[in-house]
This record gives structure tokens, C-alpha cells and sequence, in this order.
């Protein structure tokens, strides 16, 4: 497998772990490391020796969000003509389970990017969140559809037009993550889900995702369609660059409703 800079790859069949690795920005979600986070992935998902993946990051943070920095002065256009949604479907199509270890930050796409795999495990530090509201945009990496899905509406809809973070223990409560450790071993429990489902039949495990997917794939297309497109559509809004502008100022916005 070649080598990465932003993320690493611990092959130890039948599973194999993904670590996230930009940590002096709490791993947010550069277009290269989305990149390099899909390769390894494919890579991963043709490897007849690896039946299971665990996806995880530092004890600090999963993922703190979206890279800020090169979004400020995106337009509607650049955004269309980028399609950077185009990597988070490759990262859907993954056949092989998908189990995230979260602890710490899980902001904005790196809570879309936990809720993309198919189980989670997070530490007793874990933080989960869809801040977009509060820097004029809103989720677009399948924020609003999965959160909604796994959480219900009310659940969804308060976290979402709120932006507030929510802890580990709630979002089990919510059924947004399948169980919480502490932070010494959140990692060691994921990993060791992942060899319980490696331990099974790789084809029936496969087969059994796909079905399990199934019940949520057509309103997902179609969900995620209008989250994509509304999305896009912030980054013609005056207050898309000024929430932008305040986050990475470190002040307070002033919305004017354009």
C-alpha cells in the first residue's frame, strides 16, 4: 500500500486501522487528507486478508470539522466545480464494515465522517457536534440526513440549527454511536468488535450491510441531493463570509439575513 501524509495505515489481519494524522489542526478535513483517507480505504476494501477496518484519530480529537481556512472564500461555483462530495460517496460505497473510534472533537465533517461508517465506539471524552449554523452555512457531508436517521427528527433538528455539541453519553442515548468506553481503551474495544465481525463469514458480512443499508439508501439519495444543493446555494449568502470570517478572527458574527 503506498504511503500517506495524512493518515495512517496499521494493517494486522483480518482487520486493519486508519488514523487520521493532521493533529496540529485536530485533524480537520483538508480536501488532501479526504483524499488520502479514500485511497487507503479503496486500498483496504481489495484486501482479501483485511475483512474489517477501524477508523479512529487521536484521543484530542476524530475530527475537528471542515479545514475553515480554505473554505472562507469559496463561491457557489467553486463549490459545484470542486464537487467535494464526490469523495464522501466513494467512502459510502466501502462493502467491508466500517467501525469508527471516536474521542474527543467529532465536529461538523468528522461527525459526518463517524456517522458515514457503520458502527461507532467513542471514548468517555468524546464530543459530537454540527456547528456549521454557527459560521453561516450548515451540514453538507450527509449531516442533516444521517443525524436524522439514526437520532430521529426533534434530536436532529435541535442539534443542527443549534450547532451545540453533544456528549458521548448522549448520543448513545440517542442511538447515534453503539457504546462508550473509557479513554484508555476506546480504541482496543473498536478493534475488537472489528475481529468479532472479521470472524464471520466475509461474503454473508458484506452481503448483510448491503441489506441492512438498504432500508435508508432511496430517501438517503434523495435527502442528500437537497442537503448538497442548499449547501452549495449558503455560499452566495453574505453571512456565509462573515461567519467564516468571525470563526477564523475569533470573534462574534453579526448576521444581516443575506
Amino acid at each position: 500500500m503506498e504511503e500517506f501524509q495524512y493518515v495512517l495505515v496499521e494493517r494486522d489481519p483480518p482487520i486493519a486501522t486508519v488514523r487520521l494524522n493532521r493533529p496540529e489542526v485536530l485533524n480537520a478535513l483538508s480536501h488532501e487528507l479526504v483524499g488520502e483517507l479514500v485511497c487507503a480505504l479503496q486500498a483496504l476494501d481489495s484486501d482479501d486478508e483485511v475483512r474489517a477496518i477501524v477508523l479512529t484519530g487521536s484521543d484530542r480529537a476524530f475530527a475537528a470539522g471542515a479545514d475553515i481556512g480554505g473554505l472562507a472564500s469559496s463561491t457557489v461555483v467553486e463549490q459545484v466545480t470542486l464537487d467535494p462530495f464526490a469523495a464522501w460517496d466513494r467512502i459510502r460505497h466501502v462493502k467491508k464494515p466500517l467501525i469508527a473510534a471516536v474521542s474527543g472533537f467529532a465536529l461538523g465533517g468528522g461527525n459526518e465522517t463517524a456517522m458515514m461508517c457503520d458502527m461507532i465506539v467513542a471514548s468517555e471524552s468524546a464530543r459530537f457536534g454540527q456547528p456549521e449554523i454557527d459560521i453561516g452555512i450548515m451540514p453538507g457531508a450527509g449531516g442533516t440526513q444521517r443525524l436524522a436517521q439514526a437520532a430521529g427528527k426533534a434530536r436532529a433538528m435541535e442539534w443542527v440549527l443549534t450547532g451545540r455539541r453533544w456528549t458521548a453519553e448522549e448520543a448513545l442515548a440517542a442511538g447515534l454511536i453503539n457504546r462508550v468506553a473509557p479513554v484508555e481503551t476506546y480504541l482496543e474495544e473498536a478493534q475488537a468488535l472489528a475481529r468479532e465481525i472479521a470472524a464471520k463469514p466475509p461474503l454473508a458480512v458484506q452481503l448483510a450491510k448491503q441489506a441492512v443499508n438498504a432500508v435508508f439508501d432511496e430517501y438517503l439519495d434523495r435527502g442528500l441531493m437537497t442537503e448538497r444543493r442548499n449547501f452549495t446555494m449558503l455560499f452566495a449568502t453574505e453571512d456565509q463570509k462573515e461567519g467564516m470570517r468571525a470563526f477564523l478572527e475569533k470573534r462574534r458574527p453579526e448576521w444581516s439575513g443575506r
